[in-house]
C-alpha cells in the first residue's frame, strides 16, 4: 500500500494549511491526475469526487493558522501531512510525500521533489486538499462578510489588504505572515 500526500495553502495569509493524502486503487485508475495547480476549479472538484469515490483511502490533515504562527509554515505542513496520512483507514506500507522533508511518520516514507508532478497519489492528494481548502475559505464570506474569502481563498491580494485595513484581522489571519504581522503585535 502506497500513500501519496501533498499540501496546499503555503502561500495564503489566512486559514490552515491542508494535506490531503491518498491509495490509489490500481484496478479503478483515476483519468486526468496532475498537479492540482495545472487543473481548473471545476475539474478539479470533479477529480476530488473521482479519487474520493475510487481510491482505496483518502484522508485530510490540517494546521491551522495559530499553529502556522506558532511553528512557521513549512512545520505546520509537516504537521498537516503528518495528521493526514495517520488519517488513513488502511496500513500503509510506504508514503510518498511531495517536497524535500518528511514529516514525522510511523511509517516507512520518501520525499519526491516535484512528487506532485510525477506520482499520481500525490496528485490526488493535493487534488482533495485543494478543493476541501478552497470550499472552506468560500464558507469563511457567511462568517467573515467583506474580506472576499471566497474569491482570494487567502491569498494576500490587493482586495484581501484592502480589507484587512479596513476590517481588521479575524482568528483565521496568519498573525506571523506580513501584512498581518503589521496589524497586530503577534499576540492573538
Amino acid at each position: 500500500m502506497i500513500a501519496g500526500v501533498d499540501e496546499v495553502g503555503r502561500g495564503p495569509i489566512a486559514g490552515p494549511v491542508v494535506a490531503g493524502a491518498v491509495v490509489l486503487d490500481p484496478s479503478r485508475p483515476i483519468v486526468g491526475l496532475r498537479d492540482s495547480k495545472a487543473l481548473s476549479e471545476s475539474k478539479r472538484s470533479r477529480l476530488s469526487e473521482h479519487i474520493k469515490q475510487d481510491s482505496l483511502a483518502w484522508s485530510l490533515g490540517r494546521a491551522e493558522a495559530h499553529e502556522i504562527d506558532q511553528l512557521n509554515i513549512l512545520n505546520a505542513s509537516l504537521l498537516a501531512m503528518s495528521r493526514a496520512l495517520t488519517a488513513l483507514k488502511v496500513k500503509v506500507d510506504l508514503a510518498l510525500v511531495d517536497g524535500n522533508r518528511l514529516p514525522e511518520l510511523s511509517m516507512p516514507a520518501r520525499w519526491l521533489i516535484k512528487g506532485d508532478q510525477r506520482v499520481g497519489a500525490i496528485q490526488a492528494g493535493a487534488i482533495i486538499a485543494k478543493v476541501a481548502r478552497d470550499s472552506e475559505m468560500s464558507s469563511l464570506d457567511s462568517i467573515y462578510p467583506g474580506y472576499g474569502f471566497a474569491s482570494h481563498k487567502g491569498y494576500p491580494t490587493a482586495k484581501h489588504k484592502t480589507a484587512l485595513a479596513a476590517l481588521g484581522l479575524t482568528p483565521q489571519h496568519r498573525l506571523s505572515f506580513e501584512p498581518c504581522k503589521s496589524f497586530s503585535d503577534g499576540q492573538r
